[in-house]
């Protein structure tokens, strides 16, 4: 292909799928002068919209509360509370906010809601006995105008520290969006810092963990950068580029996500990433992007800038051949990267490339295993294991292969390697393994077991059990008759209880994990609540406990129905 034909063609695609705005890459212009900051305090981040976070894209922005709870959260827009949360992890406690612009904004971590819909929160669990909640709102019953407190900052849920979760989705597709599109900007006047740069050579063969490759160190500073080691490099046939790049802004130390990511080949880009907004079922497509091997063996973030044919995420706006650069014919090429911030920050590095055609017209491999297909129904089989994979699960074909280990301690079946922990699943896959050993009456309590991992979810179905995978690796069968335990904190039987605001404990499980519990006090249903960073389970006293004797009992079963109960009189 000519290169006049390369730049004509880049040209129409840049055109018709995204646009400049304030020299930063976006598919549509966002409302600017609308929405005001959730916080009172001077924004600062500790985690950047589309930053790199282990198996997702972190969804919104991260705003610091100076290591404390308890700051007034706003409502960024008139609109209506749509939606309440409560979760053992994730955001803990969150509130959703309906706008009529067409997008909701989401506030999670939080500490505590106002009083009406605190009150709301507690009837739904009491009335539905559980703690959990995913609670969808009416538009006329919590109406809220811009500026309006709707909720305290705080540290629930599976956060690092106290913060408040902040973003903004697209109401109609319930994709996030970045927030400083919408003018919700963190000072930032430093451009992005690289690295490493990373060079696979792919050669028509799938990407994988045996995929040669090379990474090199870089060092410069102020947007400028170049190898450790200047030189040409020499390169032959289909390349892809990979990337170490972090950020900071000026309102905090953190490293945070780039923007947006674009590599040329002699002027013409051939590949472009920008974190404007995607779909939450997308989001593990995080995988895809990076270096999922080097993630897992060394925990390195090598952002791949070439893209995988099964990989669907709305962050690649444009591309030419995937990013998959053709070096064949014996000429000096000039690669360049092209690193942004939101703020429109730049960093570039220029490679120079000999292309050489020596090993440009190699042979793919040919598979040693079986050859599954990402963009089809994918099998493998044999008299003791079956695998079963479907479209969107894996990002590329795959080599797979597979092997039978000797049993565990303990196992009801060989160790089967299912591939490899190296490649990596989008969602699922289907998993059945045929037991050596009769489980007899144990049919039912019969559980598949990742060795690196635990217990997946399984069932008994015609002789074999059949678990829901999300990795590779080495699976067997374990039986799980084992209850859960619970751990009574400071209650016991015939506890005087009078001067304590909460009856605490812990509960634990062995294999299979827990599948539900429930609190009563004289028989009726309390809430207990479960701490997601002590693990610490509590239910607070309220005025219906009155004075006196009372009965407070405790059940606990586990996902193969086990069940554990503790019982305590106390006094009050």
């Amino acid at each position: 292909m000519s290169r006049k034909i390369l730049f004509s063609i880049a040209a129409l695609l840049l055109s018709a799928t995204f646009i400049y705005a304030q020299d930063v890459i976006q598919s549509k212009q966002y409302p600017k002068n609308q929405l005001r900051y959730p916080l009172d305090i001077p924004p600062a981040t500790a985690g950047s919209f589309g930053e790199l976070r282990p198996n997702h894209f972190h969804s919104g922005l991260d705003f610091r509360t100076m290591q404390r709870v308890g700051f007034p959260v706003h409502a960024a827009y008139d609109g209506y509370i749509s939606r309440v949360r409560i979760q053992f992890g994730g955001f803990g406690q969150a509130l959703y906010i309906t706008h009529p612009n067409g997008f909701t904004t989401v506030y999670g971590h939080i500490n505590d809601f106002t009083p009406g819909i605190d009150k709301y929160i507690r009837d739904y669990q009491y009335k539905n006995q559980t703690f959990e909640a995913d609670i969808p709102l009416p538009p006329g019953m919590f109406k809220v105008q811009k500026g309006d407190v709707v909720a305290i900052s705080g540290n629930q849920g599976a956060s690092a520290g106290p913060h408040l979760h902040f973003e903004i989705r697209d109401t109609l597709t319930q994709e996030t969006i970045n927030p400083q599109l919408f003018g919700l900007t963190i000072p930032d006047t430093k451009p992005p810092a690289i690295s490493a740069i990373g060079i696979y050579h792919l050669n028509g063969n799938p990407f994988s963990e045996k995929t040669p490759k090379e990474f090199l160190a870089v060092t410069g500073a102020n947007g400028n950068y170049h190898l450790l080691k200047p030189q040409v490099l020499n390169i032959s046939g289909n390349t892809g580029f990979g990337i170490t790049v972090s950020d900071v802004n000026d309102a905090s130390a953190n490293r945070n996500g780039i923007y947006s990511l674009e590599l040329k080949l002699d002027g013409v880009t051939m590949y472009t990433f920008a974190v404007e907004r995607f779909a939450f079922d997308q989001t593990h497509a995080i995988n895809a992007y990076i270096d999922y091997p080097a993630f897992i063996t060394a925990h390195r973030f090598m952002q791949k800038c070439f893209i995988l044919p099964g990989s669907r995420i709305s962050l690649y706006p444009q591309s030419i051949n995937r990013g998959i650069m053709a070096f064949n014919d014996d000429k000096l090429h000039e690669v360049q990267y092209i690193v942004k911030d939101v703020a429109g920050n730049t960093s570039t590095l220029t490679l120079k490339v000999q292309s050489n055609t020596t090993a440009a017209n190699l042979p793919a491999d040919k598979p040693t295993g079986t050859l599954l297909h990402y963009d089809r129904k994918s099998e493998f089989a044999n008299d003791k294991v079956k695998v079963t994979i479907m479209p969107g699960n894996l990002y590329d074909d795959l080599d797979f292969q597979y092997a039978t280990l000797p049993a565990k301690p303990g196992a009801y079946s060989a160790t089967h390697r299912i591939h490899n922990k190296l490649t990596p699943i989008h969602d699922s896959y289907d998993l059945w393994i045929k037991p050596d050993i009769s489980l007899g009456a144990y049919a039912e309590k019969a559980v598949i077991v990742n060795a690196a991992t635990g217990a997946i979810n399984s069932t008994w179905e015609g002789g074999w059990v059949k678990g829901l995978a999300h990795a590779f690796g080495d699976y067997y069968i374990r039986i799980d008759t084992v209850p859960p335990v619970i751990t009574p904190i400071n209650i016991r039987n015939g506890s005087n209880m009078k001067l304590l605001r909460a009856i605490k404990l812990r509960m634990s499980d062995n294999l299979s994990g827990i599948k539900s519990y429930a609190g009563k006090i004289d028989g009726k249903w309390v809430l207990v609540a479960w701490d997601y960073k002590t693990k610490v389970l509590s239910y607070t006293f309220d005025d219906s406990i009155s004075t006196g004797k009372h009965t407070f009992e405790f059940t606990v079963t586990d996902i193969k129905n086990n069940v554990s109960t503790f019982k305590a009189e106390f006094n009050r």
